[in-house]
């Protein structure tokens, strides 16, 4: 799935314009082990210890991710202990993250906690990324 080559088809409907992306949310009580994979957006409020792929990820504050995630939009509030590949990053301040996090743009709020390297990658890096990287 290459998240930044999808553009509306010039034969889309004008009520395309009006559809929004479908949102997922994983709540507080939930642990789930494994990849998720949406094209729309996720937010994560429980906790997940595995690989997610999405449009637009959340973690939420009180939320956990124990993986890997490749999010063309991120935005980590809660706890994260891996890497993270998007285009465009916002950590805010309620965030701990552990690991690396690969970014064209990225926001870091006052109070925010970020143990490990936040490397720049070009616009094409984002590009072919398909897959997460093993290492």
């Amino acid at each position: 799935m290459s998240f930044l080559l999808r553009r509306k088809s010039a034969s889309a409907s004008p009520d395309a314009d009006r559809d929004v992306s479908p949102v997922s949310s994983l709540g507080k009580a939930l642990t789930v082990t494994g990849v998720l994979d949406t094209d729309g957006e996720l937010h994560v409020h429980g906790n997940v210890v595995g690989q997610i792929y999405a449009d637009c990820f959340v973690l939420g504050i009180g939320g956990t991710v124990e993986g890997d995630v490749r999010a063309r939009e991120a935005r980590i509030g809660g706890r994260l202990n891996g890497r993270v590949f998007a285009l465009n990053v916002a950590i805010d301040s309620s965030a701990e993250v552990t690991g690396r996090i690969f970014h064209h743009n990225i926001t870091v709020a006052s109070g925010a906690k970020i143990d490990g390297r936040v490397p720049w990658r070009p616009l094409n890096y984002f590009e072919t990324l398909d897959l997460i990287p093993e290492e």
